[in-house]
Formats: C-alpha cells, sequence, structure tokens
C-alpha cells in the first residue's frame, strides 16, 4: 500500500504536470496568436521595400491571366491546364497570326479590344514601371504586352490594311470548347481603304505607339518597328475615316464602336508622347480638340471610349512640361486639363459637383454590365491623376468651393480596390486566386473543361450546364462583378457577371501597380 507521502508526492507531481502542460498550451496559444497577427500586419503594411504587400500579390495574382489568356505556341507556359492553340490562324492569308489573347471567355481575338488591352498596359507599365520593378512583375507585363504586340505587327501587313479578327463569333460562340481542340474554320476580317475603320485603327495605332516607349530602352529595334506602324496606322484611320462596325456589320453584336473620335485623340496623344513631334499635339487641341474632345464633359473610360483617359494624359503635358508650347496649342492643353479636373471632380464621393452613383457597399456604379470595369478604369485614372499632382507638387483640387489633395483622389482608388478584393457586403475577392471567397462558375471555356475531357464543339456545352465547380482555376481572372444591390449570381451562364476579359486585367493591373507604393511617378515617359 502507498504511503501518505507517496500519495502527497503523487499528487504533487501530478499538479506539476498539469500546471506544466497548462503552461505550453498557453504559450502556445500565444505563439499561434502572434504569429496570425505577425502574418496579418504583414500582409497589410509596407515592408522594407516600401510596398504594400497585399497589392503586391494581387498583382502577382492578377498578371497571371494574360498567360491563360495567350493564343499560339506557348512559352514557358506556367499554366498547366492550357496549351497551345491557334497555331494556324492567319495562314489563309499567309499571315502569322497565331500570337495575341482571347479577349474574354470564348476563343475569338478581337483586335478593338485586344489593342485597347495593349495600350491600358502599355501605359500601366509608362507611369509605374519602378513599382511593377519592385513587386518583381516589370518583365511579366513587358512579356505579356509583347505578346499582343506581336500579333499586332503581323496583323497590319501594308499601310491601309488591318486585320482586325480571327474566327467567325457565331460559329465560335455556337460552341463550348477547350482552344487547345477547336477545328472549326477561324476566317479573317480586315478593314482596308473601301471598308475603313478609323476607330480601330486609330486604337491599333494608340497600342503601337504607347508599347513603343515601353520598349524604347530594352529593344529599340522593336520600339521603332512599334512607331513605324503606329505612325501609318494613325494616317490610315484618319485620311479614310469610317465606323469599323459598319464596315463590317457582323462586329456589332460584340464590340460594337460607338464613335472614331475619342480613338483618333487618344492615338495622337499617344503618338505625341513617343515622338514628341508638335504635329500631333496640333491635331489634339487646335485642329480637332473642340470638335472631337467634348472639353468640359466628364465621360467614362472604357474600351469604347477613351475620352477622360485623354484628357488626363494629355493634362500630364501640362503638369510636366514643356513649356515652349505655341499659345493656341497651350489653351487647348488648358481645355484638356480643365475636363480632367472635372472628371476628377465628378467621381469624388463628398464633391459638390459629383455625379457618380455609389453602391451602399462604397463601388462606383456605371452599368450592370461587367460592372466593375467602370469602377477599376476610373479608379486606374484617378491614382494616375493623383501622382501627377503628387510628384508635381500641385497641393489642391478645386471642385466648386471644396478642396482636395492627392491623397483624397487615391484614397478613392484604394477603396475601389479594397471592394474588388473583398471589402465588399458578400465578402467576395472578385479577383479569382485572391482572398478565400471567389467565384467558382466563371463563364471561362478553358476554366470549365477538364484538361482530358474528349468533347468536342457541341457537346462540349455539357461543361457550361455543369453543376460542378470549375475544374481548372483561372488565376487572376477579374469578373464582371456585382449588380447595384451587391448581389452576384455565381453561374456559368451568367457572362454579365462572371465573364473575365483582358482588358479588365489591364485596367486592374495598372491600379495595383499605383497603389503597391506611394513614389511618384516618372515627369517623361521617354
Amino acid at each position: 500500500m502507498e504511503s501518505k507521502k507517496q500519495r502527497a508526492e503523487l499528487g504533487w507531481c501530478w499538479w506539476l504536470f498539469v500546471a506544466v502542460f497548462a503552461g505550453l498550451v498557453v504559450i502556445a496559444a500565444f505563439l499561434t496568436l502572434w504569429k496570425d497577427f505577425h502574418f496579418f500586419r504583414s500582409r497589410n503594411s509596407r515592408d522594407h521595400h516600401g510596398t504594400v504587400d497585399k497589392y503586391v500579390d494581387a498583382l502577382d495574382i492578377a498578371m497571371q491571366f494574360f498567360d491563360i489568356q495567350k493564343s499560339g505556341k506557348l512559352e514557358n507556359n506556367g499554366i498547366e491546364w492550357r496549351g497551345d492553340s491557334g497555331l494556324y490562324d492567319g495562314k489563309e492569308e499567309n499571315l502569322d497570326l497565331s500570337k495575341g489573347m482571347y479577349d474574354a471567355g470564348d476563343t475569338m481575338k478581337f483586335g478593338f479590344p485586344m489593342a485597347f488591352t495593349a495600350s491600358v498596359l502599355s501605359w500601366g507599365i509608362l507611369e509605374y514601371e519602378d513599382h511593377m520593378k519592385k513587386a518583381r512583375q516589370l518583365d511579366h507585363a513587358r512579356d505579356s504586352l509583347k505578346w499582343i504586340t506581336d500579333y499586332l505587327i503581323n496583323a497590319h501587313p501594308s499601310e491601309n490594311v488591318l486585320y482586325i479578327q480571327v474566327g467567325d463569333p457565331g460559329v465560335d460562340h455556337a460552341c463550348w470548347e477547350r482552344p487547345e481542340v477547336m477545328t472549326e474554320r477561324r476566317p479573317l476580317t480586315q478593314v482596308n481603304e473601301s471598308h475603313p475603320g478609323t476607330d480601330i485603327a486609330a486604337e491599333t495605332a494608340a497600342a503601337m505607339a504607347s508599347a513603343s516607349l515601353v520598349f524604347k530602352k530594352v529593344d529599340s529595334s522593336y520600339s521603332k518597328l512599334l512607331l513605324k506602324h503606329a505612325q501609318q496606322l494613325f494616317i490610315f484611320a484618319d485620311e479614310y475615316r469610317g465606323h469599323y462596325s459598319k464596315s463590317v456589320p457582323q462586329v456589332q453584336r460584340f464590340y460594337n464602336s460607338s464613335k472614331y473620335e475619342d480613338e483618333l485623340l487618344w492615338a495622337a496623344s499617344w503618338l505625341y508622347h513617343a515622338t514628341e513631334d508638335p504635329m500631333y499635339l496640333n491635331y489634339v487641341t487646335v485642329r480637332n480638340g473642340k470638335a472631337f474632345a467634348n472639353w468640359g464633359n466628364p465621360s467614362w473610360f472604357s474600351w469604347d471610349n477613351k475620352l477622360a483617359a485623354t484628357q488626363v494624359l494629355l493634362s500630364r503635358v501640362s503638369f510636366f512640361g514643356p513649356e515652349e508650347i505655341p499659345d493656341d496649342e497651350k489653351l487647348g492643353l488648358q481645355m484638356y486639363s480643365k475636363t480632367a479636373e472635372y472628371v476628377m471632380c465628378s467621381i469624388l464621393p463628398d464633391s459638390p459637383t459629383k455625379t457618380t452613383k455609389i453602391t451602399d457597399g462604397g463601388m462606383l456604379w456605371v452599368d450592370e454590365w461587367n460592372a466593375l470595369q467602370y469602377s477599376i478604369a476610373t479608379a486606374f485614372l484617378v491614382v494616375i491623376y493623383s501622382d501627377y499632382m503628387h510628384t508635381s507638387k500641385t497641393p489642391t483640387l478645386y471642385c466648386s468651393g471644396k478642396l482636395y489633395n492627392a491623397t483624397d483622389l487615391r484614397n478613392f482608388s484604394i477603396s475601389q480596390a479594397e471592394y474588388l478584393l473583398g471589402n465588399n457586403p458578400m465578402s467576395m475577392s472578385y479577383l479569382i486566386g485572391y482572398g478565400k471567397n471567389n467565384p467558382q462558375y466563371i463563364h471561362h471555356r478553358g476554366s470549365s473543361i477538364p484538361v482530358n475531357a474528349t468533347t468536342g464543339c457541341t457537346d462540349g456545352f455539357m461543361w457550361l450546364n455543369s453543376t460542378d465547380p470549375n475544374p481548372n482555376v483561372a488565376v487572376g481572372a477579374m469578373v464582371g462583378g456585382p449588380f447595384f444591390n451587391e448581389t452576384y449570381i455565381d453561374s456559368r451562364n451568367n457572362s454579365m457577371q462572371g465573364e473575365p476579359t483582358t482588358y479588365n486585367s489591364a485596367f486592374l493591373v495598372g491600379l495595383l501597380s499605383g497603389l503597391v507604393t506611394t513614389s511618384s511617378v516618372v515627369k517623361s515617359l521617354k
């Protein structure tokens, strides 16, 4: 039998064991909490490079959608469920149009949004090259841009001919299949002297002119080639005027252009920055400013309307020079700058001249179709303008009696980025791959069909109608987003809300690059 002393010693040991164990549990819990706190803090604060970590992460994710959308012989392919496709595009006209990008969830190559994607991506790189370099995304951005511009160069085989489309939308949209296995005929569509396309030729000129600046220091011969094409296309666009969607009526259901004046101004503005030739500045101010620019009236930046972007881009000239500009052209620039101010004042939530709608959750609202396009495109313009103010040391923006500073503008852009990334009533991140709650059924063929599926054109619709989540996660895709009442219907058939596009990604990459750090923009794009 145990003695009282033995029982006492055993009891003392037992309580010592319990105390030590409890202490270890408390320490472990504390370390876990500290680790979680440190992780959270590091994800939402600046690191030693002066960058905002969560925007760095989001930028890395957003860049991946360009890889998903690539056509052609894929190089260094990092998307395991994507392979070579469109290898024979253009062969019927002895052209190599295998590169380029599919614009959305289908397998069409629409030249209008593709060129616009290149223009916006170029702008983001030019304004925020240092930011992208800090985030280790500069090379990736340049490579993605070049994948498009290689295609655009080949699509412009002579001065007044531009191939604007690969594939037949009717045939393409009658199929639901992976791009790697498509066998349908992919006809080419062009604009030329007898079937002009001012809008698409000018947009392609803008893409090539802006891209020529991106590659000027890293590949001068390629930069010169892009600029040559840009100048030829601008002359073609200006001399043979007409809407491409009237010359080619079958495109009207998809990317119908409402006008072409904005593209002419957009292209000429980029050509001025690329060449510093005063002819282009005269074109946008004295010759066509009053007729084309709609001075004094704010508008929305989108694939179909580049006026607001042109006004912000030309305000760069007013902010940073040169000073020796003729008075009549300087007056035109002042009108662009003033309209850029109107754009900013129409957006700021508490501005006396606000003309925008904001959802209860804080998203800028314009239209229910691809709603986030307008929110993120606008936020991209606003952060650029904010940085113009910051770099030029412009203290305030005056909006009918109320003053705002660069930080006020930047905070608006941050609010739109935060909404997209999950700070919204549904707590949903509309950037696939970022956060824990993403749409699972995006409207995207390659994402929705298993790699080993043997379905073809029409029997592939079983995957469109499947109730299973997409088997291939389209990391980096930015979907269209919620309705005004903050609801989102996660269905593959809901292309209005759930279809990602390359130009959405270009807006987002530009915005996130601007938010990665608060360092100034460059004063010259050259």
